[in-house]
């Protein structure tokens, strides 16, 4: 389950650079907001399976309070599932 909670991670952390690299500047710096909304969407949906999957897919996974509270702060980062995602795989190892 740990495998894919990471997958939901990146797949997160994708549509959040999508957004913030390809939407909005598309929006702010050329004027076509066409992408916006889809893309919103899809990384809006994709945060919403990161913090349902969390609790479901790392509840058996050996892990501190620090830990939950850095993988839930992790979504809420650019670049954070990214960086949160060797602490995951540590975790997962110790398993």
């Amino acid at each position: 389950m740990l495998n894919l909670f990471r997958i939901i991670a990146l797949i997160e952390g994708v549509t959040t650079l999508a957004l913030f690299l390809v939407a909005m500047p598309m929006k702010y710096a050329f004027g076509n907001p066409a992408l916006v909304p889809p893309v919103g969407m899809s990384h809006g949906v994709a945060w919403m399976a990161y913090v349902v999957a969390m609790p479901l897919c790392l509840s058996g996974v050996s892990m501190p309070a620090f830990g939950w509270v850095r993988t839930f702060i992790a979504a809420l980062f650019p670049f954070g599932t990214f960086l949160n995602d060797p602490f995951l795989k540590r975790m997962g190892q110790k398993a």
